[in-house]
């Protein structure tokens, strides 16, 4: 099957685009490649990808429409899509909100008309995100929540893309799951989030910025975990009885809410550093703890994340000092 990967060169998009060419796959790969966070990381991802057989990588924009038109042109047996690129991060949509409806909003709206009019697609898998919960103060975060209260322009970004898949299904029939992550981390991680800005603060001897003074909560997903939940996704498109949408949405978490003080602890023990903490206020925009009911995941996907932080962090850190010595 000719799965394409939108993000290929992004964190989760690599390791799916690895998983899926380990498992016999034929993998696109879509990337512009933005320079968002440092673009080396990107070219290094995307180069080991380039190693594989099996593999092609298109330099594409999604939100480009004639490229985008080409790249579907010349790839007409695409049988399935995980996408998985957009603009990333809660606190850059501060400073930069035009940036999420280029790519989140008007990339997503190309890449769903260009998928109607393939033939040959079974299925398209996105990614959503666990802030598209919001304020909600009911714990764990269930898919039968209400997400009409987002505190940051991204979350609103990921609730528009849900609406979005979910008018293409009804209208078109195209079936469509949409996958909402929570904390993702590990090897080839972003260097964005918490384990990697902790890691290279804590090694660097600088403080680390620890938010709404330390009472902060998140479940944090491992990568594999994820991947493996992304791959069942994928396997797995909903029905068409012809009445209700063939949409589907689920979350992908780790289905515990962990202390950031005690993320922190164990990666301090990874790095055999102490951190200095530099304790802020809650940042606009983010949300005290996050907590994903996965109970549909587990029912429809076999979804069974294992892996704990005790184990996942010395692995990323693993990976952290090999790469960056």
């Amino acid at each position: 099957m000719t799965v394409l990967v939108t993000g290929a060169a992004g964190f989760i998009g690599f390791h799916t685009a690895r998983a899926l060419l380990d498992r016999g796959e034929r993998v696109i790969g879509l990337d512009n490649l933005n320079s968002y966070y440092d673009v080396r990381l990107k070219e290094a991802r995307a180069a080991l990808l380039g190693e594989r057989a099996g593999f092609t990588f298109a330099r594409v924009d999604l939100a480009d429409r004639e490229a985008m038109a080409a790249l579907f042109a010349a790839h007409a047996d695409i049988a399935g899509i995980v996408h998985l690129a957009a603009q990333a991060g809660v606190r850059y949509s501060l400073e930069n909100p035009f940036a999420y409806i280029e790519s989140n909003v008007t990339g997503q709206l190309v890449l769903l008309e260009e998928a109607r009019r393939l033939g040959r697609l079974r299925h398209l898998v996105y990614a959503s995100s666990s802030s598209v919960y919001g304020g909600n103060a009911k714990l764990p975060f269930s898919v039968g929540d209400r997400v009409d209260t987002p505190v940051s322009l991204y979350a609103a970004s990921k609730r528009m893309d849900e609406l979005m898949a979910h008018t293409y299904a009804h209208l078109y029939r195209l079936p469509q799951t949409g996958l909402r992550f929570f904390t993702v981390y590990g090897p080839w991680g972003r260097p964005d989030m918490a384990a990697f800005l902790f890691a290279r603060a804590i090694l660097a001897g600088e403080p680390i910025r620890v938010f709404n003074h330390g009472e902060m909560r998140r479940d944090f997903t491992y990568i594999d975990d994820i991947v493996d939940g992304v791959l069942a996704a994928l396997d797995r498109p909903p029905a068409d009885g012809g009445v209700e949408a063939p949409h589907r949405l689920y979350n992908l978490g780790n289905n515990r809410s962990e202390k950031l003080t005690d993320f922190i602890a164990v990666l301090e023990t990874a790095l055999g550093c102490r951190a200095v903490r530099q304790f802020e206020p809650m940042q606009p925009g983010d949300v005290a703890e996050t907590y994903a009911d996965i109970e549909a995941s587990r029912r429809d996907l076999a979804f069974a994340p294992k892996t704990t932080i005790h184990e996942g962090i010395p692995r990323f850190v693993a990976w952290y000092r090999r790469y960056y010595g």
